[in-house]
Parts: C-alpha cells; sequence; structure tokens
C-alpha cells in the first residue's frame, strides 16, 4: 500500500497567532504608540487573510497590507503595487518594515521648510555679492564722467 501526501489546507479565513506576531512584530516601530498607525485584519472577497497598517487619523488611508492566498504571502503598498512575494512569512516581514517610511511627516516639513529658508538666503547673499562687484567695476567709470 503506497501512501499519498497531500498539502494541508490551511485556514483561509484568519490570521494564525504566529502569524500575527510575526508581522507586529518586525511592524512595530511603525505602530508604536507616538506615531498614531494602527493596524486591522480583513479577509478578502475569495476568504483569504489579509493585514492592514493604517495611516493616523483622521485619514487612516492603507500603508501597506500583506495578504496570504494559497500559502503565499503578498505584500503590497498603500496603492496596491506589489513589493514582494513569498511562502516564508519572516521574510515578507523583512520587506514590510523596510517599506514603511520610518521619517514623520512633520519632521520631512520641518527639513523641507530648513533647506527652502537656507537657498533663499544663500540666494540673496548672491545677489549681494552680485551687486557689490557691479559697483566696484562701475564707480571708476562714473568717476570718469564726473
Amino acid at each position: 500500500m503506497s501512501v499519498v501526501a497531500f498539502e494541508r489546507k490551511q485556514n483561509t479565513g484568519e490570521w494564525s497567532e504566529r502569524e500575527l506576531s510575526t508581522i507586529l512584530a518586525a511592524l512595530r516601530p511603525a505602530t508604536a504608540p507616538g506615531t498614531g498607525r494602527e493596524w486591522e485584519a480583513g479577509m478578502t472577497e475569495n476568504g483569504d487573510a489579509q493585514f492592514y497598517l493604517l495611516s493616523p487619523l483622521p485619514d487612516q488611508a492603507c500603508e501597506l497590507c500583506v495578504s496570504r492566498i494559497r500559502g503565499r504571502y503578498i505584500l503590497e503598498d498603500g496603492f496596491g503595487r506589489l513589493l514582494f512575494e513569498h511562502r516564508n512569512l519572516d521574510l515578507v516581514a523583512l520587506h514590510a518594515r523596510a517599506a514603511v517610511p520610518s521619517t514623520s511627516w512633520l519632521m520631512v516639513r520641518v527639513i523641507t521648510l530648513w533647506c527652502a529658508i537656507r537657498t533663499t538666503i544663500h540666494e540673496k547673499a548672491d545677489l549681494l555679492a552680485e551687486g557689490e562687484e557691479l559697483f566696484v567695476q562701475f564707480v571708476p567709470q562714473l568717476v570718469a564722467f564726473a
């Protein structure tokens, strides 16, 4: 008598505790209390498990999505673009951690404002330097006319 090994059918509707802990451990910096981000677990139309990383209130837009479809874990960004796909959840979790921006939007805005102010000051200083050069070149000629 021969024995045929069949693949075990996974529980398609829900995440196991191990799967959720793996994803949450990888995304711990992104879901820290100070970030305002939250996460939700859900299902696709076909009953496959999905994990959503949501942006802070009031938008709560999806920033990242991990789906489990037929034993494969699929990582997508908030726009639905495929970032990574593999059967190993640990690898997908590492890619998920790398895909989440770690710099807050406030910090990005402060840095952008600082660069804009600095550029403006440098442009004004360049105009003053050019004006001084013009003054030095034309003063002797103006004195000759006087």
